[in-house]
């Protein structure tokens, strides 16, 4: 067994494509081994701004000796078949066996293949890999035709020690690598798998991402608690300096506190998107300080004085232009801003986003007169048509992450009233909580989604680019959390009748119905709520009310796991089994009224009693959303039906009594269908 070493060395790999491009070596590398009938104990991928390396451990020095077996044609043949089979195989007909079997004696094949040594297997696969590398963006470089992320300098190629020979558009492999572009001196050679991290680390490069990023959290940690303040932690931004750097060396520095005057998500971003900076803040107040961590890739003479002055006056440049944004900004109301819209395309077909506005205002009014207990619909309107105007704004164009974010402050700065200030905040998160926020958010993602639905844009597959299952689950989420007892029929007919394009499409809200259940099964999933129990209260249709839904799925999931609830699922399935087959035969339903007269047995009559007394109970306690006293009122249903079909045979020899016994059957499933579709029920 053998390990098996490759680097690619290449100019600086985007730190956002290092992720990925390690996985897919990873898995293409698998691929080729598999191909070739080899594997390996293990495979190791990683990533640094200049190499993309992989170690493969445990590679068997030859691929295994292997023999097809391949029939051909009968043994008396023509010469022609029997010409085109040896030429197929590259045998002589010397070399096939002839054997017997039941339809005849037939000629056989059987194909040696020696293994090739895996040195040759790897010379063949890794150009193959490299110039079919799925990188998100290459380029071409120089006078060759190879693709890369940016220019390829080197291969390392190197299994058990010895280097595999293999040339790609011109770049000949070898042990040679290079270490750190400014710490390092001169050409570091490999001498093996083994050797190669270490090296790499004398030449000042930490091989591992992981690592990496370990040291960049704790010395930025241990920097901020030198200057008794608390890192804001950010993993992403954390995995995004690991992969900027090859020798991380974090360090601290401050900036002019006047800039605090700026909405601290202001200043945030502005050092994470420009500068990659971490961002510190007192521990007591939990308020952002006027300091921040840069990572060097450079352990520098001076401790980093002189790097961390220029990091200083880098981003005393940008927080001016952030500063002189808020100030411009602040001048003008917010509805100012709304004009802008005008010329800003909501999507191609459904107007502008000045229009989502007029929208949004409306819908978010309505929403408010019909579900909300504070019937503030002037608030929320005025929250709805500003929700979108700091879009208009020059912090917002500089900074669109801050959408929403800047409305509010906006909001605030201007006098407008708390609920409005808070709509605009949270229109973006994923839970609005309160009135206001929860009107403009629900208005806001109905809009959407009815807009796309009405024309036929929908999610398929894996697909969603305008990350519409996202915001019908934002929606849910937000519809649960305030408790909003809202009819999603009404709602999207209302946002469809706002758009104004013709006679409410009852389709798009089946459509979209259809869309919510299944969200709302995915959302329920990681509570624990199962899936089949969501539809067997959708399928009874006219329960769109996703609070009053969620109540009855909690007692229809407590309840069928009871004795009862198992009998009685058990008992309704044979009658629902025994109705499909029989209404098939008969094709007819047996759906009209029971004759009491025909009921001769006792049990037929006890449970055509208990039927009669069970519905009307259950359907009032449905109606004043008991749900628990309408599971209870049909578990008194099990005992009767278990007795039915103990003693009653259904396909009675008096075709009137057989009927009569079937329209019984229905009936069960009427009483049942009170609470729940149990068909839909799994089990």
């Amino acid at each position: 067994m053998a390990d098996f070493l490759l680097e690619l060395f290449s100019e600086e790999i985007p730190a956002r494509m290092q992720p990925k491009a390690a996985d897919d070596l990873k898995r293409l590398f698998g691929d080729a081994l598999a191909a070739a009938g080899l594997a390996a104990a293990g495979i190791e991928t990683h990533a640094t701004p200049r190499r993309l390396a992989l170690i493969a451990r445990g590679l068997p020095l030859a691929t295994p000796d292997v023999s097809e077996e391949r029939r051909g044609p009968r043994a008396d043949a023509p010469p022609q078949a029997v010409e085109g089979f040896l030429k197929s195989t590259g045998l002589t007909r010397d070399q096939l066996e002839e054997r017997d079997d039941a339809k005849g004696r037939f000629l056989y094949a059987v194909i040696a293949k020696p293994g090739r040594p895996t040195r040759d297997v790897l010379a063949e696969a890794v150009p193959a890999i490299v110039r079919g590398f799925p990188w998100p963006k290459s380029m071409r470089w120089g006078s060759g035709s190879l693709r890369w992320v940016r220019p390829l300098h080197s291969i390392v190629a190197l299994l058990d020690g010895d280097v595999v020979d293999l040339d790609i558009d011109g770049i000949r492999s070898g042990r040679t690598t290079r270490g750190h572009r400014f710490l390092s001196r001169g050409p570091v050679e490999i001498a093996s798998a083994a050797d190669y991290a270490p090296s790499l680390r004398a030449a000042y490069v930490i091989l591992s991402a992981e690592e990496r990023a370990q040291i960049i959290g704790d010395r930025a940690r241990e920097l901020a608690k030198s200057k008794e303040l608390e890192l804001i932690e950010d993993a992403g931004l954390l995995a995004e300096n690991a992969g900027l750097t090859e020798w991380p060396v974090p360090l601290i520095g401050d900036f002019d506190p006047s800039f605090l005057d700026v909405p601290p998500e202001v200043i945030q971003l502005t050092m994470r998107v420009n500068q990659k900076y971490f961002a510190c803040r007192e521990p007591a107040s939990g308020k952002l300080a006027p300091a921040f961590v840069c990572v060097a890739n450079i352990e520098a003479s001076d401790g980093g004085t002189a790097i961390v002055a220029g990091n200083r006056k880098v981003l005393a440049a940008r927080l001016s232009d952030a500063k002189f944004f808020w100030e411009q900004d602040k001048k003008k109301p917010l509805d100012a801003y709304l004009a802008k819209l005008d010329d800003m395309l909501f999507y191609e077909g459904m107007g502008t986003l000045r229009e989502k506005a007029d929208r949004l205002a409306r819908l978010s009014g309505e929403i408010a007169r019909r579900y909300f207990p504070e019937r503030d619909p002037a608030t929320a309107e005025r929250a709805g048509l500003l929700a979108k105007a700091d879009l208009g704004t020059g912090m917002v164009g500089e900074f669109p992450e801050l959408q929403g974010i800047m409305g509010g402050y906006y909001a605030e700065h201007l006098g407008e009233k708390p609920g409005t200030v808070a709509a605009l905040k949270q229109q973006y998160l994923p839970i609005a909580e309160g009135c206001i926020p929860a009107c403009v958010a629900i208005a806001d993602r109905a809009d959407t989604l009815v807009a796309f639905f009405a024309r036929g844009i929908k999610p398929t597959g894996s697909k969603d680019p305008f990350a519409l299952r996202r915001a019908a689950l934002y929606m849910i989420q937000t519809i649960l959390a305030n408790g909003t007892r809202i009819g999603l029929s009404d709602l999207f007919a209302a946002a469809y009748g706002n758009l104004r394009i013709g006679e409410a499409g009852a389709e798009t809200a089946r459509d979209l119905l259809d869309f919510f259940a299944d969200r709302l099964k995915v959302q329920q999933r990681e509570a624990g709520v199962r899936h089949d129990l969501i539809d067997a209260i959708f399928a009874l249709g006219g329960e769109d009310d996703l609070v009053r839904l969620l109540a009855r799925v909690t007692a229809l999931q407590a309840f069928v796991v009871t004795e009862d609830g198992t009998n009685l699922l058990a008992g309704y399935k044979r009658a629902a089994n025994i109705l499909r087959i029989e209404e098939k035969k008969d094709g007819a339903r047996f759906d009209g009224a029971v004759d009491p007269l025909l009921l001769t047995l006792p049990e037929e009559q006890r449970l055509a009693a208990e039927i009669d007394a069970v519905i009307p109970e259950a359907q009032g306690a449905v109606e004043r959303e008991e749900f628990a006293a309408a599971m209870s009122s049909l578990a008194r249903l099990r005992g009767p039906i278990d007795a039915f079909f103990n003693h009653v045979t259904v396909n009675d020899s008096d075709s009137g009594v057989r009927a009569n016994r079937l329209r019984l059957l229905n009936r069960i499933r009427a009483a049942v269908h009170t609470v729940a579709d149990f068909s839909k029920i799994e089990g």
